[in-house]
C-alpha cells in the first residue's frame, strides 16, 4: 500500500512538471528561447529548445511507465468483506413487496376477502 502511494505522488509530481515545460514552450519558436537570445549566453537557443523537448519527452514517457506501474501495485484486498453479488445481496434482503389497491372502489370482498394497502390520494 505505501509503493502505491509513492508511485501516486511521483506522477502528481511528473504531471505538475510536464505542465510547466510544456507552458515555457512556444510552438511558434518564441517562448523561452526568444527570450534568452544574447550571444554571449552558455546555453545558446537552439540548445534551450533541444533541452525543453527532450524534457517533454522524458517527463511523457515517465508519466505513461509510472501510470502503467500503478496496475502492478494498486490495492485489491479483501478486507474482510463478503464478496456477493447483487442479485444474491437482493434476493436475501428484499421482501416481496405488498399488492397495491390503485382502485379505491374496489371492496374488500372484491380482493378476495384481504385488505390491501390504498395508494396515496
Amino acid at each position: 500500500m505505501g509503493i502505491y502511494y509513492f508511485i501516486s505522488i511521483l506522477i502528481f509530481i511528473v504531471c505538475i512538471l510536464l505542465i510547466l515545460v510544456v507552458l515555457v514552450q512556444n510552438s511558434k519558436g518564441g517562448g523561452l528561447t526568444s527570450t534568452f537570445s544574447s550571444s554571449n549566453q552558455v546555453l545558446g537557443v537552439k540548445k534551450t529548445a533541444d533541452f525543453l523537448e527532450k524534457s517533454t519527452w522524458t517527463l511523457a514517457i515517465t508519466l505513461l511507465v509510472l501510470t502503467l506501474a500503478t496496475i502492478f501495485v494498486i490495492p485489491r484486498g479483501n478486507n474482510g468483506a463478503p464478496q456477493t453479488t447483487t442479485k444474491e445481496y437482493l434476493d436475501e434482503n428484499q421482501a416481496a413487496p405488498a399488492p397495491i389497491n390503485y382502485n379505491p372502489e374496489v371492496s374488500k370482498e372484491a380482493a378476495g376477502g384481504e385488505e390491501t394497502p390504498q395508494a396515496p390520494q
